[in-house]
């Protein structure tokens, strides 16, 4: 038997290859504009994000320009925040102008000539507008400590050569309300930041430590924080306020108060971090740090609270403003600080009086950066909070 012919072996597949230089890559290769975006660190999307929320941004401006009011307000003040004029006692406020008699003179006030009224027994202020009183800029006035360190004398603007500069009227005892206005800023969102920072620190750690470890530990935080939140704040306030010395200092006091109000807003936080942690604690790179020996403290710190750091940050924009009111309630009604030191609630406690706000209604003007910060601070969490998580 004859073996069949083997069949022809087969022709070789032509071999082809390209001299252009190796890319893994290639395939992946993104245009200009592609990689703007893909290859963007997180906390460019995060300003990009932040950008297209307009409101948030006029706010941030808003609360920047406000802190360095505060952070400059002895040089921005045209009056130390303590200098009395017996002759303008809760004298209205000063317009300023710029033509007289249809020429140009440039910032000027017009001096008012006071006179008593014996009918009411009121004060009353007439407008001298023969006399224009050209304000001064950049200009040597009233003495004082830059930060309580540096003695100076430099103002942005002074009132004229022999004349008076009361762009908001006067208190009950002369004062200048601009000059305190800008003085008490300082005290007055300091002591949000102040405040915040204690219930931050206290609401991470506690909370930190009950949503990481659990069981029993968790059990007795969460009975603590619940009896601390079933007091009523107010009237709790209020006592704790009352309690200190009346002998201390006007820093003591201020640290005083910045305890207080820190103390109140802790619980809420606490919760907060608490739930996140035992959502996340039990994550892969959670259980990997722990075989690798990293610390409690280190796990929350650097992998746990980074995860939801969109909440904490809207918390902190909330809880700044709660704390500011809180302030301003607490020496709005004579239990917070007191004179001599000068925030807009010791301002506002001046103005209790139905009769002083109809007759004098200037008193209130230290309502309005309450207010103005308050919405600030709002408007700029919303904006913080969505984009702190830019891939939403």
């Amino acid at each position: 038997m004859t073996t069949p012919p083997a069949p022809p072996a087969p022709e070789p597949l032509p071999h082809r290859w390209s001299t252009a230089p190796f890319e893994p890559y290639a395939v992946e290769a993104m245009s200009p504009e592609q990689e703007r975006v893909y290859l963007a660190p997180q906390w460019k999307l995060m300003w990009w994000k932040f950008r297209k929320h307009r409101l948030a941004v006029i706010s941030g401006i808003v609360i920047l320009l406000m802190y360095a009011s505060a952070a400059f307000c002895e040089f921005l003040a045209p009056y130390h925040y303590t200098t009395r004029n017996t002759d303008f006692i809760r004298a209205p406020r000063q317009e300023v102008h710029l033509f007289h008699e249809g020429s140009f003179v440039g910032p000027f006030v017009y001096p008012y000539t006071q006179r008593l009224n014996m009918e009411n027994l009121k004060r009353e202020y007439d407008v001298d507008t023969g006399r224009p009183q050209r304000i001064r800029f950049f200009c040597r006035g009233d003495g004082y400590q830059f930060w309580g360190l540096i003695p100076g004398n430099l103002h942005l603007v002074c009132p004229p050569e022999g004349g008076t500069l009361y762009l908001l009227g006067t208190d009950r005892l002369g004062r200048d309300m601009l000059s305190r206005i800008l003085y008490g800023g300082r005290v007055s969102l300091t002591i949000g930041l102040l405040g915040v920072g204690v219930s931050f620190v206290l609401g991470i750690i506690i909370g930190g430590i009950a949503g990481y470890y659990g069981g029993r530990i968790d059990l007795v935080v969460q009975r603590v924080i619940e009896i601390v939140q079933s007091l009523p704040h107010i009237p709790l306030w209020l006592a704790l306020g009352a309690i200190m010395p009346p002998s201390w200092s006007p820093l003591l006091v201020y640290f005083g108060i910045t305890v207080i109000l820190g103390l109140m807003d802790w619980t809420g936080l606490a919760r907060a971090v608490r739930s996140k942690l035992l959502a996340l604690r039990e994550e892969d790179y959670v259980v990997a740090a722990q075989l690798m020996g990293a610390r409690p403290a280190r796990i929350i710190g650097l992998h746990l609270v980074p995860g939801f750091m969109s909440h904490l940050i809207a918390a902190a924009t909330i809880t700044i403003p709660k704390t500011i009111l809180g302030e301003t309630a607490l020496s709005f009604l004579g239990l917070g600080l007191r004179p001599p030191i000068t925030s807009w609630g010791v301002m506002l406690n001046e103005a209790q009086n139905i009769n002083v706000v109809v007759l004098y209604p200037w008193l209130l003007y230290p309502c309005i950066p309450v207010i103005v910060i308050i919405l600030a601070f709002n408007f700029l969490g919303d904006g913080l909070r969505d984009a702190a998580d830019p891939y939403r």
